[in-house]
């Protein structure tokens, strides 16, 4: 059964310090820190944000419903989700993945001195 827009919503919603954003034409769901996950208009699609292995690991494990998102957000670890080809629980381990992402501490910059 495909992933609907409403269910999308709950699962993001549901994480910790998650809420809703509008971002564009899409809607955002983000932590404090940053957007975990940006999800469009009509509701086809979900943006994951993702580093380089675990874009990897997603478009490797379920090719039909994971692709770097087209440009340079892409080579920067965005990962298009097409709502219509991924399962539930493929879905729900790939929002946990970017949402623990974005909710982890930025790395410290190192001071100029």
């Amino acid at each position: 059964m495909p992933m609907t827009p409403d269910r999308v919503r709950k699962l993001a919603l549901g994480l910790e310090n998650a809420r809703e954003a509008p971002h564009m034409e899409r809607v955002a769901f983000r932590t404090p820190r940053r957007i975990f996950a940006t999800m469009a208009g009509d509701g086809a699609d979900v943006n994951l944000m993702f580093d380089a292995d675990l874009q990897a690991h997603y478009c490797a494990m379920a090719p039909e419903a994971f692709a770097p998102v087209p440009g340079g957000w892409g080579k920067m670890g965005a990962t298009r989700c097409d709502l219509t080809s991924v399962d539930e629980a493929t879905f729900r381990s790939a929002l946990a993945a970017a949402h623990a992402r974005a909710n982890a501490p930025l790395p410290k910059r190192k001071s100029k001195k």
